[in-house]
């Protein structure tokens, strides 16, 4: 699931840096100097967005696709209880000596 989640904020923050790439093109003539004078607070801002929407990606996800998981492992463990289901064993090796 953490997976998914870091899959998902790459996605959409690679999508979103060269939307904002196009954006910014005039820009570029300027690049060293805005670099050397907000390079540490664009590294820190963008480390912020990308755990928040790492965070807002992973929320979604437990929300959405482990919304039954509870119930139905609770199914299943009332099955083994029961006895309706046998909880599969090793094959015995036949050991000749």
């Amino acid at each position: 699931m953490i997976a998914n989640a870091l899959l998902l904020t790459i996605a959409l923050l690679l999508a979103y840096l060269f939307w904002l790439m196009d954006q910014l093109k005039f820009m570029a003539p300027y690049k060293d100097t805005l670099v050397h004078a907000y390079g540490s607070l664009v590294l820190i801002s963008s480390a912020v967005l990308f755990l928040n929407v790492f965070g807002a990606a992973l929320l979604v996800q437990r929300k959405f696709f482990l919304k039954d998981t509870g119930r139905k492992l609770s199914h299943l463990d009332q099955q083994f209880r029961v006895g309706q289901i046998e909880l599969p064993t090793a094959p015995e090796s036949d050991e000749k000596e």
